[in-house]
């Protein structure tokens, strides 16, 4: 039976552990993911790039705020893994149709001189 109260203690004390690195794995992807928040507000208010653009980058933006709701009120891994997938899925697409934007401009500009 000795062994009883130290097995809770080390259970109490895993726990512990957990809700610490829990809230300290929390602060960091907050922190990111402000970050990216930034970076997308400021693609989207950009003048140089199309309407069309800066729509995709408001969604993006709009989804960042979903995404760092969600984390606020629960950290569930595969939940927060599944959401920076799609995040990461959606700024590479915004990239590529800014790329090709820029290359279609381009064409269109010296097929016209």
């Amino acid at each position: 039976m000795r062994y009883y109260g130290s097995l809770i203690d080390c259970a109490r004390r895993a726990r512990r552990n957990v809700e610490v690195s829990t809230q300290r794995i929390r602060s960091k992807l907050l922190a990111d993911l402000e970050k990216m928040f930034d970076m997308a507000k400021a693609y989207a208010t950009d003048e140089n790039i199309t309407p069309k653009q800066r729509q995709i980058w408001t969604r993006i933006m709009a989804y960042l705020g979903q995404v760092m709701n969600s984390l606020t009120r629960a950290f569930d891994e595969a939940a927060v893994t599944k959401d920076l997938e799609q995040l990461e899925k959606m700024m590479s697409e915004a990239m590529a149709k800014g790329e090709n934007q820029g290359t279609e401009t381009k064409a269109s500009g010296s097929s016209g001189s």
